[in-house]
């Protein structure tokens, strides 16, 4: 194996200052980031494909290094970020900033800083003899359901590739990640009624009905916290459900004619999500539905599947938890309670962890930052991996 020049943390952080720049707010198109990704590993010789959304506007990358066949090693990661308005950055949030050693921008640690490393050592893995291929794995829209995560693995089984291990490079603070909550996401449309306030009883009113919707969610939430088996490993140990916005009216005096709930669950078993999803149905078509119909046929409820991403549930025999326990000298291996995209790579039959530079705390907070000693730990493993890839 020929010797390679050490690939540097100033690499890493002059495509980070690139990545930082392209503002890939989920809401936005990310087809700069990812055409500038994809001229990176094509000048490497890698076989790059994007997988382009019904928009147009946003795509996967899929590249690979190495031979053709089964049982590659992916590197993963999401190429959007949430966004800025209304936070108080000290700095342009899409310039990267270096100060005491940390590099400031939106994404820098979720995830773009992960992204970074892959890509500055593609070079490195290129001019190997590798005995299995190593895939690069860069979606969109995670942020907002996983959507880009949910098209690559349907692609993939869609075309035969079959990797064996993935590795997502989320913000772990180099800790492997073997296990996280599932991440269920809805936006729920209440149409009332709209009439004087005066006489409310000759509108339906969607507000209203919306909070006892949401009611009878933190009622359910309830019950599947208490059938919780206690002895998991989560923080907290059970399925939470919350509420992250209520919008509906347009003035006190007027019956509200809609509102809209956009909510979240993240549970710990699959059956919970069950239990809950078929629960508020049955509350909406027996108690909700016949009394808003009662006063208007037209009234109605109807819930918007965002994302039903599924969690990754810790498995005995791991590979990808192996490799990354011998990289990183480190036994051990914990679970978190926020969602990636691990979990589909793990429901398509790969073994797959999460393990990344930077801290969880720092994502999506104004002045978000990556220490460049933890971009160095990463690429210190990612430089390991090349023993995994050659043997």
């Amino acid at each position: 194996m020929p010797l390679l020049e050490d690939t540097s943390v100033e690499d890493t952080r002059a495509i980070l200052a690139d990545l930082v720049a392209f503002p890939t707010i989920s809401s936005d198109s990310n087809l700069e980031l990812i055409a500038y990704a994809a001229e990176r590993l094509d000048g490497c010789g890698a076989h790059v494909s994007l997988m382009v959304d019904k928009t147009g506007h946003k795509a996967n990358l899929f590249a690979t290094l190495g031979p053709e066949g089964d049982g590659g090693i992916v590197l993963s990661g999401h190429t959007d970020v949430v966004p800025v308005e209304g936070q108080e950055w000290t700095s342009d949030p899409f310039v990267l900033r270096e100060e005491e050693g940390r590099l400031y921008g939106r994404g820098t640690c979720d995830m773009k800083g992960f992204i970074a490393a892959a890509l500055a050592m593609a070079p490195r893995y290129a001019a190997l003899e590798l005995a299995r291929p190593l895939h690069f794995a860069f979606t969109y829209d995670e942020e907002t359901g996983c959507l880009g995560g949910q098209h690559l693995v349907d692609e993939l089984v869609r075309t035969g590739i079959r990797p064996s291990v993935a590795i997502v490079g989320e913000p772990t603070e180099m800790r492997i990640i073997e296990g996280h909550k599932g991440c269920y996401e809805y936006e729920t449309i209440f149409t009332g009624l709209e009439g004087h306030g005066s006489a409310p009883d000759r509108g339906v009113n969607a507000v209203e009905y919306a909070v006892r919707y949401i009611t009878r969610l933190m009622q359910l939430q309830d019950k599947v916290k208490a059938e919780s088996p206690r002895a998991n490993r989560y923080d907290p140990p059970w399925t939470t459900l919350q509420i992250g916005r209520i919008q509906g009216g347009n003035a006190r005096n007027t019956i509200a004619g809609h509102c809209t709930v956009d909510w979240e669950m993240r549970p710990v078993r699959n059956e919970d999500a069950g239990i809950i999803k078929s629960g508020i149905r049955s509350y909406c078509d027996e108690v909700l539905l016949p009394a808003m119909r009662a006063v208007s046929p037209d009234a109605g409820i109807v819930t918007n599947v965002i994302g039903e991403v599924c969690g990754l549930e810790p498995a005995d025999d791991n590979e990808a938890r192996r490799i990354m326990s011998e990289l990183l000298g480190d036994d051990g291996a914990d679970v978190v309670p926020f969602g990636t995209e691990a979990g589909l790579f793990q429901q398509i039959g790969m073994s797959a962890v999460v393990c990344g530079p930077g801290s969880i705390a720092q994502a999506h907070k104004p002045d978000e930052f990556i220490a460049l000693d933890q971009l160095q730990r990463c690429l210190d493993m990612l430089a390991g991996l090349e023993a995994k890839l050659t043997a």
